[in-house]
């Protein structure tokens, strides 16, 4: 069967590919455009995205699609009209799980960033401006023992609190679309509930039409004005102009951040903002992790052309 593999992948994923496919590997790192995208739906028998490639309910049904499978390489797939993809007889899979983990340790680096001012700090010393160490100095917030507040309880909502809690004695409050049990965290009313209530808010929901700027004015409005907010789901999210916005006023203390809503494209407001940590996109840049990425998107692939249930349908 033929195979496009949009984005250049690890070794062991291509290597395992081409053993198991006629595989075609496009010979650029730019997202897939639209109209590549109609075209490869009508190339190739399945197809392995990745983040940006635009599978839009336009050029999906643009298309008469060769394809029947789309795995995408990634648990997120709003760069993909499911809907769209379904109704042209599409299956869509993910990668769930294989993410978790790497996510959750950068929320961290994040969350600890910002409240140590350590981007901050770092350009002082890389600038030759720092003159040594002082009483004062760069005073930041002491993350141990302070309430996080984390929107979305899934799984890597739920990473993010386990290293919290356990490893920061923090408090856990959070807010999720249907009710979940967590052990040591309580579940609060609203997501302006949990803003008020904590010293750091994190966003972990899926992205996708749905959840486009669920969080906005009404959350920044409402956090402490030492707060830190902190998003490693997708860019688009958050109303960026919102929290622009809040920082500017103070209303908050600071943000980390390692998606945007328009990728790569960051505001020259955030840029010129030294209480915000800037990060591209590193949620799960490492190597194993982005193996285990591919080896799933694999199995998805390898279990469709043996005519087997898929592991991780959409």
């Amino acid at each position: 069967m033929k195979l496009l593999v949009s984005r250049l992948l690890p070794d062991a994923v291509l290597d395992k590919a081409r053993a198991e496919f006629d595989v075609t590997l496009r010979e650029t790192s730019d997202p897939m455009t639209e109209a590549e995208v109609t075209e490869a739906l009508e190339t190739y028998d399945l197809i392995l995205p990745t983040l940006g490639d635009q599978f839009t309910a336009a050029a999906i049904s643009a298309a008469t699609p060769r394809t029947k499978l789309l795995a995408n390489f990634g648990v997120g797939f709003n760069h993909i009209d499911v809907d769209a993809a379904k109704a042209q007889g599409i299956e869509v899979t993910n990668t769930p799980g294989a993410v978790t983990d790497a996510t959750a340790d950068i929320a961290m680096t994040l969350m600890l960033m910002a409240a140590r001012r350590a981007g901050e700090g770092e350009r002082m010393v890389r600038s030759g401006k720092w003159t040594g160490w002082q009483p004062t100095q760069m005073l930041g917030l002491h993350l141990t023992g302070k309430t996080v507040g984390i929107i979305g309880m899934g799984r890597i909502g739920q990473a993010i609190a386990n290293r919290c809690r356990n490893g920061f004695g923090c408090k856990i409050v959070y807010a999720n679309r249907s009710r979940k049990d967590v052990d040591g965290a309580d579940q609060l009313d609203s997501m302006e509930a949990v803003a008020q209530a904590a010293d750091v808010v994190v966003a972990a929901t899926p992205g996708g039409p749905a959840t486009r700027h669920l969080i906005g004015k009404s959350v920044f409005e409402t956090m402490q004005p030492h707060a830190i907010f902190v998003n490693i789901s997708r860019g688009d999210v958050v109303d960026e102009a919102a929290l622009i916005a809040a920082l500017q006023a103070g209303a908050l203390g600071g943000a980390g951040l390692d998606v945007y809503e328009n990728e790569p494209k960051v505001p020259d407001e955030l840029l010129a903002m030294e209480n915000v940590v800037l990060l591209p996109h590193l949620g799960t840049n490492t190597l194993e992790v982005r193996t285990g990425m591919g080896m799933m998107a694999l199995d998805n692939l390898i279990a469709f052309a043996a005519g087997k249930n898929l592991p991780n349908p959409v």
